[in-house]
This record gives C-alpha cells, structure tokens and sequence, in this order.
C-alpha cells in the first residue's frame, strides 16, 4: 500500500490516517511490549542540510512533548503516597526516557546550537500560529499572538547571530516557509514577573483543543528555555553566551505566562490522563503531516505507544479517583490537528495590529497607555543597564552588512 494509505509501524499492526482524532478507536501497543534495546532506542540522525524544515519542526516539537511529559510524572510521583501507582508511573517514565533518546538521537554531530536555535524558534513561531487559528478560547488567542511576535524576533535575531558568527544563512534551514522578519523587539520584551501573569481557563468549561493546545505551547516553550540555557556553556564568544541567556530569560518569561493560564483546579490523575492524550495527540498529528517514509513509520510506533499510555491513565484515574475515565471520554475527538505550513498572511496580520501591546493587568494594551509606574519599564532598565545582547547582534549584523556592500 501507499505511504500515504497507511503506515506500517510494526509487524501485523496498522495505523489508518483519519481526519479527526479519535484515541479510543485506535490500536495501542501494550505498555509490556513497548521496551527496546539499547540498540533500538537510538536513531540514525538525519542529514541537516536536506532534511525537510517540517520534519525537523516535528521532531523538535515531539522532543519537548516528550520531555515535558517525563518530568511532569517525576513532580507526580514526588507527592503521592501510592505505590502501586508509583510503579506505573516509573514504567511509564522509563519508555518515554526511551521515546525521547530516539528522537534526541534525530539530531546530528554537525547542528550547531545556533542552528538547532533556529529551527526551535521556527518550529515554535509556526506552532504558535496553528494553535492561534484553531483557538477557540478569546482569551487565550491573545496571548498566543502576543507571544507569537516575540518567538518572530528571536527567529530574526538568532538568524543575524548564525550569519555573523558561522556565516550561514538561516534560509537553508527554514527553507522560505517561515519568514525571518523583526517582532516585538526582544529588548522590549524584559518584563517584571509579575505581569507575566494571565487569567486561568476553567477545565470544565474549555475545549478539549484548547487543552491540548495548551500542554503543547507549554512544552514547547519549556524545552527552548531549557535549550538555551544549556547552550550558554557551549561557547568561548562572549555575545553569543549572552544571546542565549538573553533568551533563555525571554523564555522563562513565556513558560510562566502559558503555565498561568491552565486550571489550577485540575487532579492529579485528571491531569496525566490530558497529558498523555496531548501526546498521543501530538503523533497523530505528525503523523498525519510527515511524507519521509522513516520518520512516518517512527510516529506511527510511538502514536501507538502513547495510547497504550493514554489508556493506562484512564485505568489509573477510574481506580485512584474513582471516575469512570473510559465513560467520560467515550466520545473524545479533536477535529482539528496540528500542522505546520506557511504563515506569512496571518503573522503580518498580527504584526501589524498588535506589535505594540504589552500584557498589564492580565490584559494587553498599547504601550503608550500603560501607566508611569507599570514595573516592567524600571525592570527593562535594570536588565538592559548594560546593553541588549539582541540589540547588539542587530548592529554587528548591520555593520557587517554594510561592509560587504562597499
């Protein structure tokens, strides 16, 4: 059959691309068949100057999925007094440590940090604009977009930085699909703690997409913080040391934000189970996109492998908290699925209506009408005090530039 028919993912067992995503109605691999051997969980990376910007998008993303989703069940297992629950949760853990060396392992010797920099940033500006345009919640489409046009900035200013210092060109790695364009200036965007503060969804009464659509930027947000931090070690320059805590600071800034806005009133077991329907949800959704044939069988594998994990959590939920899990999400479906594809109409729309705003009080409003005393403009001064690293890598571009045409 065709690759895009079906996808072999293991011997005797298929998965069918559908239009909507239905994880009930799906084969699972059962958690005791999904252990590998060493040799099984590490990939052969893929070649960086051919591969698909998309691919490497997917991969990106399902990297911090993954993440995310490991370190969610170790916080778990830390305040709970349940051992058989324990167990499962470190079983669980010890698959997705193996899911996620398989895709870690994706990423070959010769990607640079500054490169792997910029297809992050890609990956997130068109994440972000998927969840804007199928986010139902007003609210929360706010602050995507608000986001959006800081994730932009770092994507032009990290292209400047590979061009100064490894005289590449960021469009051999984003391929023309996502412009590489200036967003709110990432000076601007230094904010007090404090007004990274934003008003909270109510579970019960929010789309399941916009559930998913909030695990997945937070994921995504978390792991580029983390990137960038690990990154500053990396270098002897000293500019592009302070680009990356720069933007590991502006990302942090971003995860407290996104975090904000998920009910804190949600369960413990409520909570795994939406976390591993995410990321099943997450495969599905590369599945569905990816045409490399490797990579189509990899989601394939892993899709299968995070419903059996999606149904254990409802097992777990329907025992520990007593909720018939399977019952409540009999008719579960998201319609709509996460796609990568050129955004340049919708992100110049968003530039030119909200370039301007600033979050104040849980709302965003024009710069210009926040008041004298808003503690972000002292907090921008003292983290700029001594020159913006961004700012900086903007004017080295630019006079390089200008020699270059002399």
């Amino acid at each position: 059959m065709e690759n895009d028919e079906i996808c072999v993912v293991a011997p005797n067992r298929l998965v069918t691309p559908l239009a909507e995503f239905l994880p009930l109605q799906q084969h699972a691999i059962p958690i005791d068949e999904q252990f590998k051997s060493l040799e099984e969980y590490i990939s052969a990376p893929y070649n960086k100057r051919t591969i698909d910007p998309y691919t490497r998008s997917r991969i990106l993303l399902l990297i911090s999925i993954e993440n995310y989703s490991m370190f969610a069940k170790y916080q778990m297992a830390r305040y709970i007094d349940d051992d058989a629950l324990k167990k499962h949760l470190s079983m669980i853990r010890r698959i997705e440590s193996m899911q996620l060396q398989r895709l870690i392992s994706l990423i070959p010797a010769d990607e640079s940090p500054i490169e792997t920099a910029i297809g992050f940033e890609q990956m997130v500006v068109d994440t972000t604009v998927n969840l804007a345009q199928n986010e139902a919640d007003d609210y929360f489409k706010q602050v995507l977009d608000f986001t959006l046009l800081e994730d932009l900035d770092h994507l032009y200013r990290f292209a400047m930085l590979y061009d100064i210092m490894e005289e590449g060109d960021a469009e051999h790695i984003t391929r023309g699909r996502t412009p590489i364009i200036k967003g709110r200036p990432t000076a601007l965007q230094h904010r007090h703690p404090m007004d990274e503060m934003r008003v909270h969804y109510d579970l019960e009464d929010t789309s399941l997409r916009t559930i998913m659509n909030y695990l997945t930027v937070v994921a995504a947000e978390r792991e580029k913080m983390l990137f960038y931090r690990d990154a500053v070690r990396l270098y002897s320059e000293q500019l592009i040391r302070r680009i990356f805590a720069e933007m590991a600071e502006i990302e942090g800034q971003h995860l407290s934000q996104y975090e904000s806005i998920g009910d804190p009133h949600i369960s413990p077991m409520n909570n795994l189970a939406l976390i591993e329907l995410n990321e099943a949800y997450n495969y599905f959704s590369a599945l569905q996109e990816e045409t490399e044939p490797l990579m189509r069988k990899l989601w394939g594998e892993l899709l299968c492998q995070e419903l059996g994990h999606f149904q254990l959590a409802l097992v777990l939920m329907e025992r520990v908290e007593g909720k018939n899990a399977t019952k409540l999400l009999d008719n579960v479906s998201i319609s709509s699925l996460i796609e990568f594809e050129p955004n340049l109409e919708y992100i110049e729309a968003v530039l030119a209506t909200k370039i301007d705003l600033q979050p104040y009080d849980g709302e965003f409003v024009p710069e210009d009408r926040l008041p004298s005393d808003w503690p972000s403009f002292k907090f921008r001064e003292i983290i700029n005090g001594r020159g913006s690293p961004s700012d900086e890598v903007e004017k080295r571009w630019e006079h390089n530039r200008s020699l270059h045409s002399i």
